[in-house]
């Protein structure tokens, strides 16, 4: 599959993607260089705090930049698996969320949802609208490019059999995992009640994922129903990436100080740090399951081509009975 040219589809999201990345990392920039333009308090930029997180969200776009690339080029069909699907799988966590959150709370509040702040409100505008056009443009792009590279995993069902040395400790971890990502999804669910709008839509979102993570999971470690196996992978995937990148991003925000964590509760910080541990190990969970069911299928492929490649030019052919000739 690493031949296979990019189609007019995948190409075109990861122009969107790219378009959408491109202002933020500009603004980026200037920040990172002492020019603070859109900021109505420049001492906040030059807090040694925002300094490191500024130089770390340039860093993190600029990672989603190259693989919108990579999946418009061959060569990205050639990276190692795991240099495509572990940044992706971080970033989808944390756009996945803004792409719904941001326009369902500008619809509801208007133009007041950009106002406020330090921050000038067309660099809401801008930061947000960039994010909403990189996520859907980048999801959908590797959507494509996924369905190229890994056909199997779109086209066959949940119950497809293979061996799996490892069952039985999915299993525990699924099981195990499961319950927390409910509770945390319900905690989250909890915090919609009040606050901010934006936060609450965040909350209900994240809580949602969750909750539907921990189902999924088990669903693909117990392999039972006929249903298309992308369906619950892709539940978990989100689920658990939203665990584990909002947690890591918030327990980021705690250990950095400064302005960017105050006011956060004891409650926060214990749920982002248990939906960090807990994404991390249902998404490592589902690798372990990916990565077994992945070498049954090539196995299977192997010896296929094998087969083709001894039967010769006759084939079907070839595959008489033994008493055909003696009639």
């Amino acid at each position: 599959m690493t031949d296979v040219r990019p189609g007019i589809g995948r190409v075109t999201a990861a122009i969107v993607a790219v378009a959408a990345m491109l202002p933020y990392l500009t603004l980026k920039l200037f920040w990172l260089a002492g020019h603070y333009v859109g900021v109505g308090d420049p001492s906040l930029m030059g807090d040694p705090a925002m300094v490191g997180l500024n130089a770390m969200t340039f860093g993190m776009d600029a990672v989603g930049l190259l693989l919108a690339l990579a999946f418009t080029m061959r060569w990205g069909m050639r990276l190692p698996a795991w240099l495509v699907l572990l940044p992706l799988w971080v970033g989808s966590g944390l756009l996945s969320v803004v792409v719904v959150s941001a326009p369902v709370v500008l619809a509801a509040s208007g133009l007041e949802a950009l106002s406020g702040g330090p921050i000038e409100p067309w660099v809401y505008a801008m930061v947000y609208g960039g994010f909403v056009g990189q996520g859907v443009g980048l999801l959908a792009a590797f959507a494509l490019y996924a369905r190229d590279r890994w056909p199997a995993v779109f086209t066959t069902r949940l119950s497809l059999p293979f061996p799996s040395p490892t069952a039985p400790l999915q299993r525990v971890i699924a099981w195990g995992a499961a319950p927390v990502a409910v509770a945390l999804g319900l905690i989250m669910w909890a915090g919609v009640i009040g606050g901010d709008p934006y936060l609450a839509v965040q909350d209900l979102l994240r809580g949602s994922l969750a909750i539907a993570a921990a189902f999924a999971l088990v669903a693909l470690v117990r392999r039972r129903g006929d249903g298309p196996f992308w369906r619950p992978l892709a539940l978990l995937w989100l689920g658990s990436a939203v665990l584990f990148s909002w947690g890591l991003y918030a327990m980021v925000l705690s250990a950095a100080g400064g302005p960017v964590s105050a006011g956060e509760s004891g409650l926060e910080r214990f749920v982002a740090l248990f939906g960090m541990l807990t994404g991390l190990v249902m998404g490592m969970c589902g690798a372990l399951l990916l990565t077994e069911r992945s070498a049954a299928r090539s196995g299977v492929r192997d010896v296929e081509a094998l087969q083709q490649a001894l039967e010769g030019d006759d084939r079907e052919r070839d595959r008489r009975t033994a008493d055909q000739g003696h009639r």
